[in-house]
């Protein structure tokens, strides 16, 4: 798998592995009628992968065959009390590609990314009932830290776990 930055002609791609993700992964954890109704080509209109800003959040694709199978984005955290951290703030794999290494591979390089831009702990906030996700995070060295939020995602209130490890 080739990993690199995310391009601004990758949005629909990267829209489409976001979308069928949470499609799949999030089933039963979100209300159906909220998933089936999810479409790439809203999504991939608020996607802007021309900034080169580091300050701005940064996205890198894993490409299989030509075609992204996966993405990961990481700014710097967004909660006040946590600006000293890197975030995670995306890790999404196309479901057909999941136990490949694709996630691994994403993770460490904005593992990477984070630590080359000087962080030396990060964050991510993981969907409460995200059991796959939580075995995964932990898997890599991640850790809920007893911190607990309601968030809106696209237009959606869920309860999040936050996670946190050494760079």
């Amino acid at each position: 798998m080739q990993i690199r930055n995310a391009q601004p002609n990758d949005a629909f791609e990267v829209a489409t592995v976001h979308v069928t993700s949470w499609q799949v992964a999030y089933r039963g954890i979100l209300p159906a009628e909220y998933l089936e109704g999810l479409q790439a080509e809203d999504r991939a209109q608020k996607y802007d992968f021309s900034c080169a800003d580091p300050t701005k959040p940064h996205t890198i694709v894993g490409i299989e065959n030509e075609k992204i199978v996966g993405f990961a984005t990481t700014c710097t955290a967004r909660d006040a009390d946590l600006k000293d951290r890197g975030e995670l703030t995306a890790l999404y794999v196309d479901p057909q590609h999941w136990s490949r290494g694709v996630g691994a591979s994403l993770i460490a390089a904005a593992r990477l990314h984070l630590k080359n831009r000087g962080f030396q702990r990060a964050c991510l906030w993981l969907l409460d009932g995200n059991a796959r996700g939580d075995r995964f995070y932990q898997k890599d060295g991640w850790a809920p830290d007893g911190r607990n939020r309601i968030d809106t995602i696209w237009g959606i209130t869920v309860n999040e776990t936050l996670y946190q490890r050494d760079l």
